[in-house]
């Protein structure tokens, strides 16, 4: 019998070659927020980023690699700005919290690439509400959720090395303190549900209080889109 192939290589997509550096490095990479208590949204998000990208993907996940004790509401609150280390400070990586949904084709956020060193969906806002998912207190600060979709350009945030950020404040992490080369991101790329109105321009959708895939959240807005996305993830063909 012959051997089954896969229906597409990696070699041969787009014009990308695996076997070199170059050609590698020019996958999309996206790191992903990894929880333990988080793994199914994970997982839905992973795949519909798979789902859309017209191109090959690196997709990382991204857990508590610190030494530190956890702080903030996820293992890896802190540990979201290794991802320049991650990718040995080589080429463009995409941070993504775990509580969203991608909608489109994620070739077009990097395609938005300006000369700074990270880009982001520059929020300007107050939490509705004090408390968020698993009773986590609800904390307003400055430049809040900034840091929930980063668009790096790792070459130029060698400062983010893994002895910076585990020395670092978690607020001179999360309000960029260590850089003055912030630029922005349309605010589609970061849609926080719960604190804006329904859209049909949302690309990336964000549960940031609390997603449905938790019982006090499961009426919240486009909850039904998820959970199709995830029936979607699980489904599979049983002959």
């Amino acid at each position: 019998m012959e051997e089954a192939k896969p229906r597409c290589l990696p070699t041969e997509t787009a014009g990308f070659d695996a076997q070199t550096e170059e050609g590698f490095m020019s996958f999309r990479t996206v790191c992903i927020g990894w929880d333990s208590d988080e793994k199914l949204p994970w997982h839905v998000l992973a795949d519909s980023i798979i789902e859309y990208s017209s191109s090959p993907v690196r997709i990382i996940p991204v857990k508590h690699y610190l030494s530190r004790r956890k702080e903030g509401s996820t293992e890896f609150s802190l540990s979201r700005f290794l991802t320049p280390w991650l990718c040995d400070y080589k080429g463009l990586a995409l941070f993504l919290d775990c509580d969203m949904l991608v909608r489109f084709d994620i070739n077009e956020l990097f395609d938005l690439k300006d000369d700074t060193a990270v880009q982001v969906v520059q929020h300007d806002y107050i939490p509705k509400d004090t408390v968020k998912f698993y009773k986590n207190k609800q904390k307003a600060y400055r430049r809040k959720n900034w840091s929930s979709v980063m668009l790096f350009d790792c070459a130029q945030c060698t400062n983010l090395t893994p002895e910076y950020v585990e020395a670092a404040s978690a607020m001179e992490l999360h309000q960029f303190k260590w850089t003055d080369s912030i630029g922005s991101l349309p605010l589609e790329y970061n849609h926080l549900v719960g604190e804006y109105s329904l859209s049909t321009e949302a690309k990336v959708i964000h549960w940031t209080n609390g997603g449905p895939w938790l019982h006090k959240y499961q009426n919240s807005d486009y909850a039904e889109e998820w959970q199709i996305a995830k029936y979607d993830m699980m489904w599979f063909m049983d002959e």
